[in-house]
């Protein structure tokens, strides 16, 4: 349906059916300004309110998971002044300014917003799991083990035509809305036909043309599909899922088992001295035809492919001491090469008749990672090391990680006047596999002197299957998670009165079934001979060793926790909500949700199910108070809540290959509930300029933190628990402001402007702490005080949030030149451990400043429409850091450098 803002539609706007609103530009010329002229909309316009690039198309979900389309003349500060919620705005030319591959990485622009690890935005410091993902504001299902909500780095920007940020809950949203929620909109049906192709090369200081370690896999690994060489054997993995693999089979078969795994292909680790710089390349193609007066139908599709590489040079260490003094308890040196291939589809068609419309969205995203990491260093816990001899360990890993998004949405929009209905429902599913995980640890046996090497002295790296840091171990893991969910919103113009009513209901049903069987290597005979144990560890494994020397595998996924778990978590929600206008400048939308929700967590054997069943109403309300032409004030207050995710529950032992660390659930955690108040000053000064102010405030009750601990060994592991409370509060401010440079005189000048987008957030919050008991991550009852220090901020939050544009473009032409700053302070990423009575210091990590550099400039090339691209990111190097420090003393729990790097690419549009 095509509007314009009449003073019904407005209320249409602050209504369900329009909070969560997308911004996506559709048959616009690239340049950032390229209709500045457009003409105004029918009610009165206010400074700013005017549109460059015409007709702007924007996704507005109705209840959380809907959508109705309204083409708006006019500009998109007037869609952030106009919606009755605090939202921030990322447009296709936002996106294309940052120059960011994926949407995790355009959406760190954004004010208030971080991302942490692969791909996972936190809003105003409060983690993914106080956030909510939509996909054209419909849920989507996670591939991630540690996540239920999808890591955001998957999305590849030439898939997406805006995101939105909301952080005010409305009460069409799910309730699980505690920093805000996060709705991604797909390019839509164009105007006109069009074929876009797109390629670049880059790489980083680094990694490109430097040493790394890879393996061979399989002919297809550069597709980013395995061509069958990493199957598990279907024999091994029934009998382990039988839960008593080491005494139902004999050992005979185990033996055989050994033999079945596919050896050298996945075991070898390969020394590259050149690694390869990163490629990609994107199509895009659609159309539309009218077929009759007041209908037509539109297509388009998108297919992409990128190849790139990254090295670190990592530095991991760990400590008992509470105070981190003298040696480390563990500290490795590592040379980590990741292989990423990403491989994405879209293909969406549309019609419309009247003022109805159907949209049939199809999504599908396959994210791989090949991993080959060797390290050298000492663990304690293994043996003391000497300082006068080499390290006293080497450890290979070789990985192949699968992530796959296949997403199909179908939704009706039915306008009938003052009445409009909107029926939606998607099937969303999520693959991660993880076959052939093979770790291989070698001891250095010697006193460094090879003058005394004898037979039982080689002065050598050996491995002979027993202890000392002399193991071989293969794991599959594998994910599957499907999300069903449909619903139907209504919304209801009275007629005579400046009031919308509108309800709506949701159904969602995520389901997920997740597997890690872990087989280790072993000799019942005793240790190998010393020139077996001395073989790389292809000829280690090999069938002649495993048949001559008697080596079997030995299951060893139930030794702590539950080797697979199947989850579940049915969602009922019903709301009700009212947009009036109470009198001249005044407006206030208020709502209530119901939402009841029941989620299980069953670990297959012995351990015992985890069940949360519980019933929330939640209230929410938002005045906004237009006090001058320009100028406007919001108030918000809102109950919301946050529930544990699968894998926080799960009692299953889990590596984190990004961290290097392992993570496991805790079945006694709790939902976390939120009261959230606001109040924003927003001043619209100018065309396309506006400065903004908010400041808020949230309790939480018992919120969920990631917290170190000790297992059995001296090995640090992650778990989770509830906190009895915590606070946080702060404030932001943000300015986007143009200054046209055409008073400088000259062509060059006439037509460009310099840009200044800024904003700047300043958080803090605080882990109210007491001796109530609560259950501790590795699932003993401790008091909350010694678990987690009073005062202590929570696990994710910067106390300051920096992110500066300034560039210089082109208002009639695209050419665009711009620097990018992103600065974040440092973050508590997880509690520090407890050892006996004291309690370490908290990891924390220091982001630092990251400064980028973007250049975009359209070019001749035969006649068609080209764009070139320049990009240097973290010029200034900065590093990654994740340590513990207690006075002068510093363990590094992970640190590398990131180096520089660049890329050019070229798109041409026909």
């Amino acid at each position: 349906m095509t509007k314009t803002f009449t003073f019904g539609s407005l209320l249409l706007l602050s209504t369900a059916l329009c909070a969560p609103a997308a911004l996506a530009q559709t048959g616009a010329s690239t340049a950032p300004n390229a209709t500045e002229a457009a003409p105004e909309t029918e009610e009165t316009q206010a400074p700013g309110d005017q549109i460059p690039g015409g007709e702007v198309e924007v996704s507005i979900p109705g209840g959380g998971v809907s959508e109705d389309v309204v083409v708006v003349t006019g500009q998109r500060t007037n869609l952030i002044r106009r919606t009755p919620q605090v939202i921030s705005l990322l447009s296709q030319e936002d996106i294309e300014r940052t120059g960011e591959g994926d949407i995790a990485g355009a959406l760190q622009r954004v004010t208030g917003l971080s991302v942490v690890g692969n791909g996972f935005v936190y809003v105003r410091g409060l983690g993914d799991r106080y956030s909510l993902a939509l996909l054209n504001g419909s849920p989507l299902p996670s591939p991630e083990p540690l996540r239920r909500v999808v890591p955001l780095d998957i999305f590849p920007t030439s898939l997406i035509a805006s995101s939105l940020v909301q952080k005010t809950f409305s009460a069409n949203f799910p309730a699980e809305f505690g920093g805000g929620v996060i709705n991604l909109t797909t390019r839509a049906i164009p105007d006109e036909s069009f074929l876009e192709i797109g390629a670049s090369i880059g790489g980083d200081t680094e990694t490109t043309f430097n040493l790394g370690y890879t393996y061979y896999g399989s002919d297809t690994d550069w597709t980013g599909f395995d061509d069958g060489t990493r199957d598990a054997p279907a024999g091994l993995i029934a009998a382990a899922a039988g839960g008593n693999f080491n005494t139902a089979t004999t050992p005979e078969q185990r033996r055989q088992f050994a033999m079945d795994l596919v050896n050298s292909p996945t075991t070898v680790l390969q020394t590259n001295r050149e690694i390869p710089a990163n490629v990609s390349a994107n199509i895009s193609a659609g159309t539309a035809i009218d077929f009759a007066d007041d209908a037509r139908i539109g297509l388009i599709a998108n297919l992409g492919y990128s190849n790139s590489w990254r090295t670190r040079d990592t530095l991991q260490q760990s400590s008992l001491d509470p105070e981190l003094a003298a040696t480390p308890q563990r500290s490795f040196n590592s040379v980590i090469t990741d292989n990423r291939i990403v491989v994405n589809g879209l293909l969406g068609v549309g019609l419309e008749f009247g003022e109805h419309r159907i949209r049939w969205t199809n999504l599908f995203i396959r994210d791989t990672l090949k991993q080959g990491r060797l390290g050298a260093g000492f663990n304690r816990n293994v043996t003391d090391q000497d300082p006068n001899l080499p390290p006293s360990l080497i450890e290979q890993n070789s990985y192949w990680f699968e992530r796959q998004l296949l997403d199909t949405q179908l939704v009706a929009e039915l306008d009938f006047g003052d009445l409009e209905v909107d029926l939606r429902g998607t099937y969303a599913k999520t693959q991660r596999q993880s076959p052939y995980e093979r770790e291989i640890g070698y001891a250095y046996r010697g006193d460094g002197d090879p003058d005394t090497v004898s037979a039982t002295d080689v002065d050598d790296y050996v491995n002979d299957l027993t202890s000392g840091g002399q193991f071989a171990t293969i794991a599959f893991s594998d994910l599957d998670e499907e999300v069903l969910a449909g619903g139907i919103d209504l919304s209801y113009r009275l007629p005579s009165l400046p009031v919308a009513l509108s309800a709506g209901y949701a159904y969602s049903q995520t389901e997920r079934s997740a597997s890690r069987f872990q087989f280790q290597y072993f000799r019942p005979d005793g240790a190998l001979p010393i020139e077996i144990a001395q073989q790389r560890p292809d000829f280690l494994l090999s069938d002649f060793n495993v048949q001559t020397f008697n080596i079997q595998l030995r299951d060893v996924s139930g030794a702590e926790g539950a080797a697979s778990y199947d989850a579940r978590l049915d969602i009922h929600g019903l709301y009700g909500q009212v947009d009036a206008t109470l009198f001249d400048g005044l407006t206030a939308t208020a709502g209530v949700r119901f939402e009841r929700a029941d989620q299980s967590v069953m670990p297959n054997g012995t351990l015992a199910p985890t069940a949360l069943s519980n019933d929330y109403l939640l209230p929410a309300l938002t005045l906004t108070y237009a006090f001058a032409p320009d100028m406007q004030a919001r108030l918000h207050a809102s109950r919301t809540i946050a529930r544990p995710q699968f894998r926080e529950l799960a009692p299953q032992l889990y590596q984190d290959f990004e961290s290097d660390r392992e993570f496991t659930g805790n079945p006694f955690l709790q939902d976390s509930e939120l009261t959230n108040l606001e109040a924003r000053w927003e001043w619209y000064f100018d065309r396309n300029q506006r400065v903004s102010a908010s400041a808020f405030y949230k309790q939480i009750d018992n919120p969920i933190e990631a917290a170190a601990f000790f297992a059995g060994g001296g090995q640090l592991r992650t778990g989770f628990a509830n906190a009895p409370q915590a606070e946080l509060y702060g404030a932001e401010i943000e300015l986007q402001k143009y200054i046209p440079l055409d008073r400088l005189g000259g062509p060059f000048f006439d037509t460009r402007r310099l840009l200044l987008i800024a904003n700047y957030t300043y958080t803090q919050s605080q882990i109210s702490a007491d001796d109530s008991v609560v259950v501790g991550p590795d699932l003993q009852p401790v008091e909350a005080r010694l678990l987690f220090q009073d005062g202590a901020p929570l696990t994710g939050q910067s106390d300051h949030l920096v992110n500066v544009q300034f560039g210089i473009e082109d208002t009639e032409q695209l050419s665009q030149a711009t620097l990018l700053f992103n600065y974040a302070s440092e973050r508590v990423t997880n509690r520090g451990p407890i050892q006996g009575s004291a309690r370490q210091p908290d990891i924390v990590e220091r982001p630092g400043l990251r400064v980028d550099f973007v250049a975009r400039q359209a070019i001749p090339l035969g006649g068609v429409e080209a764009e070139l691209q320049l990009e240097a990111r973290n010029l200034f190097g900065q590093d990654y850091r994740e340590v513990q420090e207690f006075g002068d003393n510093l363990i590094a729990i992970n640190a590398y450098d990131v180096g520089t790097s660049f890329s050019l690419g070229l798109n041409v549009r026909f």
